[in-house]
């Protein structure tokens, strides 16, 4: 047996490490209790710092110690020369680098990192951009170094052409970086901002060190710029189709066409003395400074969200003082004025009418189509072209099919109409975990384009039954529909948006699947609701109807509320305008 080496049990290894684990346990235990005792005590010297450092070297992650930390420092700044302080920070970088050797994702060790910096008296911008690209070499998606770094950029003033070579480099090494891609769509409208003049060249502005805001954000590239870069992506995704890094980046080249803050329709009933106005997005009316002005006379009304959830809504109205418009034989002509931007609609209300509206018609351009953008239709042929010839190769990519539906949205939504529901019925195939986002977004192409179609014919009914809607969405574009046909279709509720349908006087919903009714609230015109074969079990859903005052008729066949005992009598007592009661 001389010379063998004794193998210890697996139950002598374990509880050696137990004792290991409980030793190190009972001086990790001490040091920070001392750690405590000394920040409650107020005493902030060098001791604390090493003993701090200790804990923190193998617990980077340690919040309540980072911010003792700082107080020390701070504390030191006070007593110090600034040497000495340029000296005690310098080595605390140097400690923050071996916390992110521990963890190079610690949210304390990145924060307390640019917290030294912008506190160093002479800090050393271009060391701290080597770490950062040192450690975006081990690990180009860490998105606290990300944020860092951008944070060293705008305080050293790295000129915005150097960053996006920046980004040149780390995408050409590595295409599903999506970090470098996303940097790249901040820097972009630096460098190569859209010229106001169309005919302009595209043209470089100074280097600049301002850092992205959300503003610039908003702003779109050049044309020039944007092929350059339509090429740069689409050899990404040919390269590697199923990588979303691209497609995401891709979508943001496309770009989405911000709609003109406007008040988009403005409705006046003389039964109710109700005005209605509705804006081209969620405006918060009681302070965004919204005047009604009535045959010159300005007015005091209080403004209103159509449902009590709403602090910004797209619809708002407001009642007169009775007796104010409800005289037939004169005229009358209002004015909303939308003081923040300033913008302003008319609307007459003439003799013998007892309603009147002033709108902007929908159009797709305007309304939907900017979906993607306002590029010229050629470029978006152009990239529609690419798109299809990827997807002959890759008949069952995912991306592919959903830029190709976006850039067919963005050409021609109701020439293109087949072919993209035969996409969608592809994508639920070849995706089918999303299958439900798939679902609520070709709803919402459905009604575009019934909404478009309704304006081109003039008409003030909105039908989309039997289409497998599964949401309902731009209710707002609704606000002058007086009938509504939503049956045979797969919605399990009625969102408060629904409010926004002021004028709506004929509810068909029948064959769905609708539980909640919480958007047919207020409804002043509403006289008949259709709602066979749904799933309304209990007199409570039904409880927003009782806010519709001029209810008639109720259609409740084939719900499971039908089988509450007396529901006849609790549904009188509920709706007692209800005439016409079918169970």
């Amino acid at each position: 047996m001389h010379g063998r080496v004794k193998v210890k049990s697996t139950a002598q290894q374990e509880e050696e490490k137990r004792k290991e684990r409980e030793k190190k346990l009972k001086i990790y235990v001490a040091a920070r209790d001392a750690c405590f005792s000394k920040r409650k005590e107020g005493i902030f010297d060098d001791e604390a710092l090493q003993i701090s450092q200790q804990l923190l070297s193998s617990n980077p992650d340690f919040a309540t110690l980072w911010n003792y930390r700082r107080e020390i420092l701070m504390h030191l700044e006070t007593v110090k020369e600034e040497d000495e302080v340029q000296k005690i920070y310098v080595a605390e970088l140097s400690f923050l680098e071996s916390c992110l050797k521990v963890n190079p994702k610690s949210y304390g060790s990145w924060h307390h990192r640019w917290w030294v910096s912008t506190r160093l008296p002479k800090p050393d911008w271009a060391r701290e951009l080597n770490l950062c690209d040192r450690c975006l070499s081990l690990d180009d998606r860490n998105f606290h170094c990300w944020d860092y770094r951008r944070m060293v950029v705008m305080m050293s003033g790295v000129p915005v052409d150097q960053e996006l070579a920046f980004t040149d480099r780390l995408i050409g090494s590595n295409f599903s970086n999506y970090s470098s891609w996303h940097y790249r769509s901040t820097l972009l409208p630096l460098l190569h901002p859209e010229s106001p003049e169309p005919t302009s060249p595209c043209h470089k502005p100074p280097q600049s060190s301002t850092p992205p805001s959300p503003q610039i954000l908003s702003h779109r590239v050049c044309e020039e710029q944007l092929l350059k870069e339509y090429e740069l992506v689409q050899n990404a995704f040919f390269t590697d189709p199923n990588d979303q890094s691209a497609w995401f980046y891709y979508r943001w080249l496309l770009g989405r066409a911000e709609r003109e803050e406007m008040i988009s329709c403005v409705y006046v009933c003389r039964d109710e003395e109700r005005v209605a106005v509705a804006f081209s997005g969620p405006v918060n009316a009681q302070a965004c400074g919204l005047l009604l002005v009535l045959d010159g006379l300005p007015q005091r009304v209080e403004w209103r969200s159509v449902h009590p959830r709403f602090k910004h809504s797209p619809v708002w109205i407001c009642d007169f003082p009775p007796g104010t418009i409800s005289d037939i034989p004169n005229e009358h002509n209002l004015t909303v004025h939308w003081t923040e931007k300033p913008t302003h609609r008319d609307c007459a209300l003439y003799t013998g009418r007892s309603e009147s509206w002033c709108r902007d018609s929908a159009t797709d351009q305007e309304l939907f189509r900017s979906e993607l953008s306002v590029e010229k239709t050629s470029v978006l042929q152009s990239e529609l072209q690419s798109c299809n010839q990827l997807q002959e190769l890759e008949p069952l990519n995912k991306w592919c099919l959903l830029t190709i539906i976006l850039l067919m949205r963005a050409l021609d939504p109701l020439g293109y109409e087949k072919e993209t529901l035969a996409h969608f019925q592809t994508l639920k195939e070849v995706d089918s975990m999303r299958s439900a986002y798939y679902s609520d977004l070709c709803s919402k192409f459905m009604i575009e384009n019934t909404i478009l179609k309704m304006e081109y014919a003039e008409v003030r009914v909105f039908s989309i039954s039997d289409k497998n809607l599964t949401t309902l969405c731009h209710l707002d574009q609704l606000l002058l529909v007086t009938h509504i046909n939503l049956s045979s279709n797969q919605l399990q509720r009625l969102p408060p948006q629904f409010a926004m349908l002021q004028c709506l006087e004929v509810l068909e919903a029948d064959n769905n699947s609708i539980e909640n009714l919480e958007g047919v609230y207020h409804l002043p015109k509403l006289e008949e609701i259709i709602l066979k074969n749904n799933k309304i079990s209990s007199l409570s859903d039904l409880q927003p109807l009782a806010s519709c005052p001029k209810l008639k008729r109720l259609d409740l066949r084939g719900n499971p509320v039908t089988q509450t005992a007396d529901v006849e009598s609790k549904l009188a007592e509920l709706l007692p305008s209800v005439t016409d009661l079918l169970l």
